[in-house]
């Protein structure tokens, strides 16, 4: 028996099969078993701030080649405190101009173990840090006399829809929230992220919380070093051009 007559009656074989799978796999499934939705069933939903935060994590976890190793957080309970009263919205205040960005800097404040982060105690502590309530009901670092160019980072709930209501803040709990840092900013990487890591040790403090790094590892000296160092590069590569001299 040849190889060759051997390779034809193995291709044969394969090709019964696949078209058995079809046959069987392509069948109508029973009373709407297996029904896809048309595009007319039910109006399309816009995604969450939590559903575009998971996306940006893992737009940027793919151009980095890295995985983010995912973490249970304990759950707990604890009384809840008042919230401070000058947590309003400011209308249209974090608002990205540009949807793009280039790179992602996550960091998280978890509850410890056997314990939740509350809503109140949440609004105090962005109040406290100097952060404010805005676009996508979530606490933003602003330029300080320009607003207008977007937040240097945000503050979100890691449970969908990823907001903090203020209607039902009294009630919200939460394992962690999320610090987000996307570039290009309205500061320099390096500059934005001296802003942010104080304000996520401050308010890691306020909360009693444990800080941890987009790995949900804690966030170590060494691990602060390493995205210092990453994004001072990041500025080096982005910084513009010197503009070039005539010839004449």
């Amino acid at each position: 028996m040849s190889d060759v007559w051997i390779l034809r009656t193995g291709i044969i074989i394969a090709g019964v099969l696949l078209l058995a799978a079809i046959y069987f796999f392509g069948r109508p499934g029973r009373g709407g078993q297996g029904r896809r939705r048309g595009a007319g069933d039910r109006p399309r939903i816009e995604p969450t701030l939590g559903e575009q935060l998971q996306r940006m994590q893992e737009e940027d976890a793919a151009r980095r080649e890295e995985q983010a190793v995912q973490g249970e957080i304990p759950l707990g309970d604890g009384p809840a405190p008042s919230v401070g009263a000058s947590a309003q919205p400011a209308p249209g205040a974090g608002r990205r101009s540009s949807g793009e960005f280039e790179k992602i800097v996550t960091l998280y404040i978890a509850a410890r173990a056997g314990a939740l982060l509350r809503g109140p105690d949440i609004v105090v502590a962005a109040e406290k840090t100097g952060l404010t309530y805005g676009h996508m009901n979530v606490f933003h670092r602003l330029v300080e006399g320009r607003p207008e160019q977007g937040p240097v980072f945000s503050v979100a709930n890691i449970m969908k829809p990823g907001s903090f209501d203020m209607a039902t803040i009294q009630s919200l709990e939460t394992p962690a929230i999320a610090f987000f840092l996307t570039l290009p900013a309205p500061v320099a990487a390096l500059d934005a992220w001296e802003m942010m890591l104080p304000t996520a040790q401050r308010m890691t403090e306020l909360l009693d919380g444990v800080l941890l790094d987009e790995s949900r590892n804690a966030l170590g000296r060494q691990r602060i070093q390493y995205i210092r160092d990453e994004l001072r590069a990041w500025d080096r590569q982005h910084e513009a051009p010197p503009p070039s001299r005539s010839r004449w």
